[in-house]
Parts: C-alpha cells; structure tokens; sequence
C-alpha cells in the first residue's frame, strides 16, 4: 500500500474533523482567488481601452481622470463643454462639409482645413449630459460604429445585433433615430421601433418627451461601457430644448423631398458645442504634437487615456487589491494552522497505529512522509474546492455584475499574472484559449497550498518520526 492511500485512509477515518479542516482552507483559497479574478477581470476592462479604437481623448480643463472616466467609461458627470469649432480642426475641409451637408451654407461658418487634420485618422464627437432611467445617452455622429475597427482592421469593431446605425438624417423619423447597447436592451426590454425620451440630468422630472428617440438598432455585446450605452444621434441631441447655446433656436417647416417629417434646421455651428473629442491619430508622433498644441491654449485640454488608467491603478486600485490579497493570504494561513492543530492533536490517538507501522517495519521517514501527505491531501483538497467555488460563485454573479459594470466574467476566465512574473507567450500560444490558466496568476496557488502543507504538517510529522515503538506499543489501548 502506498504512502498517498495510508495518508487518504486516515483522512477518511477521522472524515468529519478533515472536512471541517478542509473546508476552512477552501473558504481562504476561495477569498484569494475571488479577489484575484475580481481584480484581473476590473484591471483588463479599464486597461484594454485601447479596443475602443482611440488614443487621445480632447475636452475642457479640469480633471484629467475624470474626463477619462466620463468619456470613456461613463462613469463621472462632465464638468464643461468645448466649441464645436474645435473639433472641426481634426477634420479637413471635405469632411466638414460632409457633415453639415444638411445645414445651410450660411450657418455653417468659413469651412477649412483643420489644424490638426494631417494628424488625424479619425475624430468622433460625444455630447453628454442626458439619461435613459440609469443609463446614459451619449449624443454622437454615424460614424461612431462606422470608423471604429476590429482588430484585423477591416471589421467593425462594433455590430448589430438587431437593425441597423442610426442616420444624420432619415425621412421617416427625421434627426430623432437611436441605438441602444445589449445591456440597456437586455435589461429594459427595448427593441426596434420603441421611442425613447432623454432626461436632462438624470433628473426624472425634466424628461425630453417632444423629441422621442425612435430605436432603428441593437448592439451586439462588446465586452465595453458602451453595453450599457443608448447613442442618439447628435443633431436630433442638439434640437432638444436646454441643448443650445443659446436660447434661440431657428426652425425650418418646409418639407424635404415630400417627406412626412418636416426638416428643422440644424443647430448652427456658433449655438454648438462637444463634451469631448475622441481622436486616433494618424501616426505615433502626432499625439505628442496635437498635445503640447492644444494643452498650451486655453480652449481644451488633450488627455491619454490609457496613461490616465495606468496611473489610477498604480495609485490606488493596486495597493487596494494587495491589500486584500495580504487578508485573504492570511486567512489561509490561520486555515493551514487549523490543519497543524487537527493532525497534531490526533498524534496522540495514534502513537499506537504509528507504533503497529513500525514494528512492522515502516521506517520512521515512511511514517513522517504518511503524516505530511495528509497534510497536503487537506490543503490542497480543500483548496481545489475552493479555486473552483470562486469560479463558479463569480459565474453565477456574472449577470449581475455585467448589469451593474459592464465587466464580464467568465467560468474559465483566470487572474492575469502580475508584471514582475509576466513572460514572453508566442503569438501561436496566445491564440488558444486552452492556454489561458497555465498563464495565470491563479498556477502559484497549488504550489503555495503544497508548501504551506509541509510547514504546518512538519511539527506533527516530526512528532510521529520521534514515536517510541516499545512505549507506545506497551501503553493500554
């Protein structure tokens, strides 16, 4: 018989005190291991922003990160707006008028080529401020979901699930069309056809209800904050009320081409104004030129966000989660002493098993090896059961956390490893999903069970190594 089936004997024998045992242990490596998926799966949704297609993010002065967290992530109220004028000077003078196609040539201004024009790839207004129940709106041009690419650079980066992008300008619904992220319509029921009304603020009272927002698409999920986004279309966001710079607002009645919709005009460009620019340049030395440009003025400020993200981590986030990483770990170390405990208060009700072994002719290192194999089965028994409770806890709760944050957690996803242990991962390796957990951060828990196991398991061991055979084997059972 082999020292691992003598060692899984034991454990069975005194079954209800090892699983208690055990069972502490899982709870310790369930903490740990919830808070590293947790943590990982937070840190790759704020840090993978470069998914989203841009690298600079142009709004007013102020907060830095709060822009980052507004524009990006929808998660902080937007403090100023910038002119309109401003963005247009990351577009060329073809682009421009491309735009203002609908707008009469008189309002549109003197049209030219924009400072940072040659600089730029793309650049995708946002207009902020309104709500649907807890979501927010984010007022934008077609080209959000045309310019943005997946990663092979030719796909889009985002789809439609159901429907279609809305239009600057539609004759059957006019500048009012929308398009609602998976979440929002997952969790509010809305589909192709509903009408939709913004509040201004989020306050419930100041509800847009005379310009509804028909919805003409559904996103597919994109794994991003704009899951829980409703997009409408920025000239129907500027004709509503409050949404000018000024008070006046010019209409136009007349009907265009026969449509039923009659045609407003659209905001003139001096009444407009952005809450942000979200920019991809057009090669790796722009961003610094666009920035020390436009930081140097007064008008708007020029953020990175990928920078912003990092140093909120390195800042806070990250000496937050090793501080729960240091409780958890200790958690499972008052586990491994509860194991020392139980095996060696249970020495003395076996000094004349350990005794039968050696008159039989165990060795004393057989019978030390028997002790620190139970030690290890408890561990890391207990601590497969937990890695793989955390997982399934963390599952179940996925819908509810995607509801909440937008971070989807899957079953088999692993914890990232951390910078100091990460290595270089041929491409062909990384392609395979199956890969993933060997990669992880999660792969040093089985080694630290097994070791904690030797050092809780080595006083009782030692213990059994120094049983005396004859005293024990003439003492009354």
């Amino acid at each position: 018989m082999s020292i691992f089936q003598i060692a899984w004997r034991s454990v069975r024998q005194r079954a209800l005190a090892s699983g208690l045992t055990s069972f502490s242990m899982g709870l310790g490596v369930l903490l740990v291991t919830a808070v590293l998926l947790v943590h990982g799966m937070v840190s790759k949704s704020f840090t993978d922003i470069k998914d989203l297609g841009y690298n600079m993010i142009a709004g007013a002065k102020g907060g830095k990160l709060q822009l980052v967290l507004n524009t990006t992530f929808y998660l902080s109220e937007p403090v100023e707006n910038i002119p309109y004028t401003f963005y247009q000077e990351f577009l060329t003078k073809a682009e421009q008028e491309k735009e203002l196609a609908l707008m009469a040539p008189e309002k549109r201004g003197d049209l030219k080529d924009g400072t940072y024009a040659k600089n730029t790839e793309f650049a995708i207004p946002v207009c902020l401020g309104d709500y649907y129940k807890n979501y927010r709106v984010v007022g934008t041009l077609p080209k959000f979901f045309e310019d943005f690419k997946a990663d092979n650079g030719t796909d889009p980066r985002y789809t439609f699930r159901e429907g279609r992008n809305f239009k600057a300008w539609d004759e059957e619904h006019g500048y009012y069309e929308a398009v609602v992220g998976f979440v929002v319509a997952k969790q509010t029921g809305l589909k192709i056809g509903d009408k939709i009304a913004a509040s201004h603020g989020g306050d419930p009272n100041d509800v847009h209800t005379d310009s509804p927002f028909t919805i003409v698409g559904i996103l597919d999920p994109s794994g991003t904050p704009n899951d829980r986004a409703v997009f409408i279309n920025m000239e129907g966001f500027y004709l509503m009320s409050g949404h000018a710079k000024v008070e006046e607002n010019e209409k136009v009645g007349a009907e265009i081409g026969g449509s039923a919709v009659k045609r407003r005009q659209p905001l003139p460009i001096k009444q407009r104004e952005v809450t942000a620019v979200l920019v991809r340049t057009s090669d790796p030395f722009s961003p610094i030129i666009i920035k020390n440009r436009v930081n140097e003025g007064n008008v708007a400020q020029i953020v990175m966000p990928v920078m912003e993200i990092t140093s909120l981590f390195e800042l806070i986030v990250t000496p937050i989660q090793t501080l729960l990483l240091v409780i958890t770990v200790l958690i499972c170390i008052v586990s491994g002493i509860s194991i020392l405990v139980s095996i060696y208060n249970s020495m003395n009700d076996r000094k004349r098993e350990i005794a039968v072994m050696r008159a039989l002719g165990a060795r004393r290192t057989t019978v030390m090896g028997i002790v620190l194999t139970e030690s290890i089965i408890l561990s890391v028994g207990g601590g497969i059961l937990g890695w793989m409770g955390a997982h399934i806890l963390l599952a179940c709760a996925s819908p509810t956390i995607e509801a909440q944050t937008g971070v989807q957690i899957g079953l088999f996803d692993t914890a990232p490893l951390p910078r100091w242990l990460e290595v270089e991962v041929p491409a062909a390796i990384i392609e395979n999903d199956w890969i993933g957990p060997f990669f992880s951060l999660e792969l040093l828990i089985v080694p630290s069970l097994i070791l904690l196991a030797v050092l809780v398991g080595f006083l009782p061991a030692y213990t059994a190594y120094r049983t005396d055979v004859a005293e024990a084997l003439s003492s009354s059972p």
